[in-house]
């Protein structure tokens, strides 16, 4: 069952942003100021930049492939399933973790406010979203807007209020540590950017993903971390730097300094609907994986399941949550180290998927949007993200290895026995080779999501050309030879001699010449009877001379119908007429692998409906 699309523009921007306001903002500043020294702006500068490259990318899967699961659903329709068991394993352990971070940080802003054991209160909160989430995306993306917006107002508040009392001294041993220092704060503060992964998943559940997808993306990215600069920049331009280095509430320190206690207490509780934000944004996002994974018979059938009656995948909801309490009572360091390190590698991922699809060559890739500066965007990204990964530390790339280890053992025991899909790799590798590696389960996929997100609703001129005669032929032919291997084709469709529709078209031709460019023609006819229309399509490679003035034609569209017909007639011709306007359709035409993906061309041309 699909996933309702009931996420706006703005419900999509919320929940990327405030899936990274949280934990990324109002905690980890003061343990990467310990580290770096004033230069923790730096390290958040670096970390955004990184995240960028890994964005352009995984904006451009996105639009090419709006479903659920996101980017584990690039990197399984990229390098197999093995690769996507694993990927989509440690990915939701990412985001679950992030979220479990998000509602332990709570217990830090708890104690400012009220004396109670925190702990209880993640549990609680993480079932009232479990709940939420269930109800509707709709609903819990409603929420997210209204704490997004009152986040931002008292953030900006704090930062209008604080640069007067900034002193720029406290700026002066910016890098007292080193670069390496800086580079490494910025792999541990990269969980802070987590959020763009989350709303990937919810691709499936966005209204107009193609246009909204990418927007969402990047000025989420825009304004959190010109947030992120910004209020790091007040805090250490004000804090004494032996208290910034052992604070746990940061922002809510500067904010005592500059507003007084009702300052300290108003971003408390920013803070912590900062770190509802993110919880509930990340039950949204991880619950989208094991379903994604179920999809594809990866796991249990179970975690597939979605609710008739709100049409959410409740099991994934209510197992995201499940893992969600029991991360909360692990380490806090260890959280925020294990979700920065997966998530570094998932824009490794992600980066490779954009090398691997552009060079498979696949028709039916079709993205919205590109990543520019292909390929070198996408190998810098690589190379960045490494270097992040390694200086975290020995200790969670290990974990980082059980964890894949862990979902191979997934992998080989449960799903290798019972789906295997079609991969973009193995169109490279059948290029290289020469052999025969793949049949056309992959492009079909691509093409009904391309259906899906465009919306597009099939018409009579499809059901047509679902079902029409196509011929791809390697010779060159002159006009008659064409004709007559044409009308051989299509007179049992139509229930005529072949002789009739030769000697029509022929007669047609001499008429007036149907060639509409150097390279396309649509012969059309009349044929006498009722309710018949047909349309015949032909790839010549070599190319078919019309006339002595005409080049030699390889795309033809040769239309046939009776009288009663003629309105359909030209609305079929204008269909044609607005598909090969497309600037490149003849490079897409000559390359086509075969008659499936020349239909396919003519299927998901851009017309109006």
């Amino acid at each position: 069952m699909r996933l309702k699309k009931n996420l706006t523009f703005v419900d999509a921007f919320c929940i990327t942003v405030g899936a990274m306001l949280s934990s990324g903002l109002f905690i980890l500043p003061a343990i990467a100021y310990a580290k770096t020294g004033p230069s923790v702006c730096i390290a958040y500068l670096l970390g955004a930049i990184i995240t960028a490259i890994g964005t352009l990318c995984q904006a451009e899967l996105s639009t090419a492939m709006p479903k659920a699961g996101g980017t584990y659903f690039y990197v399984t329709r990229t390098m197999g399933t093995a690769v996507g068991t694993i990927y989509g394993f440690i990915t939701f352990l990412a985001l679950a973790l992030k979220s479990a971070f998000a509602l332990m940080g709570m217990a830090i802003f708890a104690n400012i406010l009220i004396d109670v054991d925190i702990r209880l209160i993640a549990v609680a909160l993480c079932f009232l979203f479990i709940n939420l989430n269930i109800i509707g995306t709709k609903e819990a993306g409603k929420l997210q807007t209204i704490l997004v917006i009152f986040i931002l107002a008292n953030l900006f508040i704090y930062v209008v209020n604080g640069m007067s009392y900034v002193k720029m001294n406290r700026f002066v041993n910016f890098m007292p540590n080193g670069f390496g220092e800086v580079i490494s704060s910025a792999g541990l503060i990269f969980v802070s950017f987590g959020g763009l992964l989350k709303i990937a998943s919810l691709a499936e559940e966005i209204k107009n993903p193609g246009r909204n997808l990418p927007i969402v993306m990047i000025s989420g990215l825009i304004v959190t971390t010109l947030f992120y600069l910004m209020v790091i920049f007040v805090t250490v331009g004000i804090m004494d730097a032996t208290q910034l280095k052992t604070s746990l509430t940061p922002i809510s320190d500067g904010a005592k300094i500059i507003m007084g206690k009702w300052g300290e207490i108003l971003l408390s509780i920013a803070a912590m609907i900062g770190f509802i934000s993110t919880a509930n944004a990340g039950i949204m996002g991880a619950s989208r994986y094991p379903l994604a994974l179920s999809r594809d018979d990866l796991i249990p059938p179970i975690f597939g399941k979605v609710s008739k009656k709100f049409q959410t995948p409740h099991i994934g909801i209510i197992f995201t949550g499940v893992c969600i309490v029991v991360a909360v009572f692990f380490n806090l360091d260890f959280i925020a180290k294990a979700a920065s390190s997966i998530l570094i590698l998932s824009y490794i991922f992600v980066c490779l998927a954009v090398i691997i699809l552009r060079e498979s060559s696949l028709q039916n890739y079709q993205p919205s949007f590109k990543a520019p500066f292909y390929p070198w965007l996408p190998i810098i990204g690589i190379c960045f993200d490494l270097i992040l990964l390694i200086e975290i530390g020995r200790n969670i790339i290990i974990m980082c290895l059980i964890l894949i280890l862990a979902g191979l053992f997934i992998y080989w025991f449960y799903g290798r026995i019972r789906t295997e899909k079609e991969y973009a790799l193995l169109h490279i590798i059948e290029r290289i080779s020469a052999k025969d590696f793949t049949t056309r389960s992959l492009e079909s996929e691509l093409k009904e999501i391309i259906r899906e997100r465009d919306e597009i609703i099939g018409d009579r001129f499809d059901s047509i050309i679902e079902n029409n005669i196509i011929l791809d032929i390697e010779q060159e032919l002159n006009l008659k030879e064409f004709f007559m291997v044409a009308a051989e084709a299509i007179a049992p469709h139509i229930n005529m001699s072949k002789n009739e529709i030769f000697n029509a078209l022929i007669t047609r031709e001499n008429e007036n010449s149907t060639v509409l460019s150097p390279h396309i023609a649509i012969p059309h006819i009349i044929i006498e009877g009722e309710k018949k229309f047909d349309i015949l399509i032909a790839r010549c490679k070599k190319g078919v001379r019309f006339s002595q003035s005409n080049s030699k034609v390889h795309a033809i569209f040769i239309l046939i119908g009776t009288k009663d017909e003629r309105n359909f007639h030209l609305r079929a011709l204008s269909s044609i007429a607005q598909i090969i306007h497309d600037v490149h359709f003849d490079e897409k035409w000559m390359n086509a692998k075969n008659k499936e993906a020349l239909r396919d061309i003519v299927l998901l041309g851009k017309r109006k409906r």
